[in-house]
């Protein structure tokens, strides 16, 4: 496994109307031990392109954190996929750890 997640709810979000939940957010978390620039940045947008797909599946006004963990670097874009649906199943309770 090459991602870590977490989930808050956006109860304290400042730039939440009063009126209506805010859409899903993600965001990401990418340390140099992934490997150069080059590779973090790469890593990233795999990330981002794979969330917009999936970001639908939580709650209104959730604030999603995907870590990559060492190895995500190495990790190919099919890889990266499973590990995202995996973490993202056990976060949503499909998937017991």
């Amino acid at each position: 496994m090459h991602l870590r997640t977490g989930l808050t709810s956006g109860d304290t979000d400042p730039h939440a109307s009063g009126e209506s939940a805010p859409p899903a957010r993600a965001g990401f978390v990418v340390s140099k031990a992934i490997g150069g620039a080059v590779v973090r940045n790469l890593v990233k947008r795999r990330l981002r392109h794979l969330m917009r797909d999936r970001i639908d599946r939580f709650p209104a006004g959730s604030l999603v954190v995907v870590r990559a963990l060492p190895g995500a670097g190495e990790a190919g874009h099919d890889q990266l996929a499973r590990d995202l649906d995996t973490a993202v199943q056990r976060l949503l309770g499909g998937v017991p750890r």
